[in-house]
């Protein structure tokens, strides 16, 4: 989004920034030019003047002339997507609809129906994730109906992400970590999905930058610090495979690649080790050039050869070549044994390959078209548009499911008859059956594993063989929704239970409208609401399927109506709100937490009295004094403190932003708050007395509770005690370190 400028600009600096202005399109022009026509180039300058006049008195938050934005999601559409002339037009003009006068109807005169239909899908779907409050997850769902006509609305909308990213510097902190937990929740997966390895990477990384820039800044800075040494060793270590490779007369390029920052970081927390601990921080990549029909035999002939050097670990070869991922990601992969004792991992894979890694699907569309002519994009629209048509009607239940599939991993399985099908990790014999058909997975009775017969939750992995028992007396069932992971299968078991669930509720409404009127209650939308809002359920529908099993009867619509005479603050806050916690606030309804927030400074102060202001520290993370914080607004537990690098910060600051206050804390008076401590070590005498003493009596802390486990000569264990803040408790984590037998002190959580 842009912004009008305010201040006028003498003569010499309007010349230089129209210098700079045309030093940016000649950048993007130079890397157009080796695939566009005459007539192209002159459509890409008719794009960039209509844009520059439109833009004229726009600026970006940072004080920069805005047409620099439209400029730079073409470069990347060009450079790192690979996209054509049709997109570098619509990039530079993806904000003229929604930013100026010009309508759609302009841009069709200027430049054509196609064109115009591009820059109305992102028209439509731009400001959703822009906005100040919450990411609409209905709207993206509409987002992603209206562009699956045409990808490269997906596709410069992630150039255009991608380039917002790169500039957060210039928004203010809340924002820039509203933005931050945004694309790690929706942009980074869809750029994984589309096979954007290189774009998925560097979301993750600018994303870390704001939500965690403590970890950022020393993973980044240990990176630098380890170059030099980690050059010598990957010369090292390719010298007798370029020897060995040249020998063969193939031609090839060795390349030694950092892993991304948030991919090591990613590793620390996994694994548990510092980052020198981290074995696979980088891997080789030899990428060769040969002919397709030679592609998997030339690949296994290096694979051979690097294995010939280096001792390989069996556990660690993935054969991506002879089945790729659902994204088209293709290569071999295999971790070997380096001279110096250091496994390393080393990639193969041919040029075409490469490209397809780094460009994703844009790259690899007219290698993939099957027989009837359908590609692999067009296959993975097909998958979403399936999860569209059966979602439920609250999006964010389809925003998690669509998230989860996105993030998955594949296992690849066969029918009886053979065919090769592919499912995520954790798939059940559940959701394969509903992969095949949704009648299948409906009457599905049992399943045949490799010729056993295994129930339904049964989950699979790669080179199951499985077939579906079916019977027409079958139907889905409530608890088959904790046996399936694919969205797919959700969506249509959900599907189908609902049209059970209204059939009984038809015989419900009946029954509590006779309930209703033997009472003298009014049967009217807003007493329906308030018996839904009461009994803690979603919607009316919910309300008369309870009655209609008999769940809820005329005692507790007697129990209702004795409560409403009681009124009191708890019923005024629990009609604020929804029961339900996907659901905002009413906007015609008052909300009191909101209310006495309003009457206060704008940041929550914590440890302050805030009189009646009711909050709690999340015993998720455990913040405390120096942590970042946040606050939440929950439906009906006042406000909760999260640490802003909290593992539930993600959801919720992407899905429920307009619950988000300010926080900070208050540093008048001392308190002691509860945090914890992983140690590790060696099993030694008198070790755990040494952590003990040092807590309780050099820090006169109090301790609420030990857990140490003991394992073969080693310890591992947890102290839950009372610290005034995070000060405190680096220093004191500091000092744990220097006992003799302690290998490793960590904060919980961190």
């Amino acid at each position: 989004m842009s912004e009008n400028t305010s201040n006028k600009l003498s003569i010499a600096e309007l010349e230089q920034e129209r210098r700079e202005i045309l030093k940016h399109y000649r950048s993007l022009l130079s890397v157009c030019r080796p695939g566009t026509s005459l007539a192209d180039r002159k459509r890409i300058r008719q794009a960039f003047n209509f844009a520059l006049q439109a833009h004229k008195e726009h600026r970006r938050k940072s004080g920069e002339p805005y047409i620099y934005h439209p400029i730079a999601v073409a470069q990347i559409s060009v450079e790192e997507i690979g996209l054509g002339t049709t997109s570098v037009i619509c990039s530079l003009l993806h904000d003229v609809v929604e930013d100026t006068d010009y309508t759609i109807a302009d841009i069709t005169e200027y430049f054509g129906e196609e064109v115009a239909k591009i820059i109305d899908g992102l028209t439509k779907i731009s400001g959703i994730f822009e906005q100040t409050d919450s990411l609409q997850a209905e709207n993206f769902r509409k987002m992603l109906l209206t562009l699956s006509d045409d990808v490269r609305v997906i596709l410069i909308k992630l150039a255009d992400r991608l380039h917002n990213m790169r500039t957060l510097d210039a928004l203010p902190p809340r924002k820039q970590l509203k933005i931050a937990n945004e694309t790690l929740y929706l942009f980074a997966p869809l750029a994984h999905r589309l096979g954007f390895h290189a774009i998925k990477s560097e979301l993750e990384d600018l994303a870390l930058k704001y939500t965690d820039p403590d970890i950022y800044n020393s993973v980044s800075r240990k990176i630098v610090e380890s170059e030099e040494e980690r050059n010598r060793f990957i010369e090292n270590f390719i010298a007798p495979i370029r020897k060995s490779l040249d020998e063969q007369d193939i031609q090839y390029k060795v390349l030694g690649r950092t892993k991304s920052i948030s991919s090591i970081w990613g590793k620390m927390q996994k694994q548990e080790v510092p980052f020198q601990e981290v074995f696979d921080i980088f891997a080789i990549r030899i990428v060769i050039d040969t002919p397709e029909d030679r592609e998997k035999a030339d690949s296994w002939r290096v694979y051979s050869i690097v294995t010939d050097i280096y001792r390989p670990n069996p556990d660690r070869l993935r054969d991506w070549i002879s089945t790729p991922k659902a994204n088209g990601y293709e290569s071999l992969h295999t971790t070997v044994m380096s001279k110096q004792g250091k496994w390393v991992e080393v990639q193969i894979r041919t040029k075409r390959m490469d490209d397809v890694a780094e460009k994703g699907y844009a790259a690899h569309w007219k290698y993939k078209e099957t027989k009837s002519g359908e590609s692999g994009i067009d296959k993975w629209l097909t998958r979403i548009r399936e999860i569209l048509k059966t979602s439920e009607k609250d999006a964010l239940d389809f925003i998690d499911d669509f998230k989860l599939n996105l993030f998955s991993d594949e296992i690849f399985v066969f029918t009886p008859k053979g065919e090769l099908r592919t499912l995520p990790v954790g798939a059940t014999a559940l959701d394969f059956a509903y992969s095949i058909h949704s009648k299948v997975g409906d009457q599905c009775l049992g399943a045949k594993l490799n010729h056993k017969l295994v129930p339904l939750s049964h989950p699979l992995k790669s080179g199951d063989q499985i077939e579906i028992i079916t019977s027409v007396k079958q139907k889905p069932k409530p608890d088959w929704l904790s046996y399936v992971t694919t969205a797919r299968a959700k969506g249509k078991i959900k599907a189908s239970l609902k049209e059970e669930k209204k059939k009984i509720a038809e015989d419900g409404k009946e029954k509590l409208d006779r309930k209703l009127k033997q009472l003298k209650i009014e049967n009217t939308q807003e007493k329906i609401q308030s018996l839904v809002n009461h009994f803690k359920l979603q919607a009316p529908l919910d309300l008369y399927y309870e009655f209609a099993i008999d769940k809820l009867d005329i005692k507790d619509l007697k129990a209702y109506l004795a409560e409403q005479d009681k009124g009191g603050l708890f019923s005024y806050l629990r009609n604020s709100f929804s029961k339900s916690t996907r659901t905002a606030v009413p906007i015609d309804q008052p909300d009191p937490i909101r209310q006495k927030l309003k009457e206060k400074p704008d940041t929550l102060l914590i440890g302050d009295s805030m009189e009646a202001l009711d909050y709690t520290l999340s015993p998720c993370c455990n913040p405390i004094p120096g942590d970042d914080v946040f606050g939440f607004v929950t439906i009906n537990e006042g406000i909760k403190i999260h640490r802003n690098n909290c593992p539930n910060a993600v959801q919720l600051m992407s899905k429920f932003a307009y619950r988000i206050v300010k926080a900070k804390w208050y540093t008048g008076k001392s308190i002691a708050f509860l945090s914890g401590i992983k140690i590790k070590g060696i099993d030694d005498m008198g070790i755990l007395n040494n952590i003990t003493s040092l807590i309780s009596s050099e820090y006169n802390l109090n301790i609420r509770s030990i857990n140490i486990d003991s394992n073969a000569g080693t310890f591992e264990g947890t102290v839950m005690l009372y610290v005034n803040d995070t000060q405190h408790l680096n220093v004191l984590i500091g000092k744990i370190k220097r006992i003799k037998g302690v290998k490793q002190v960590s904060r919980i959580g961190k």
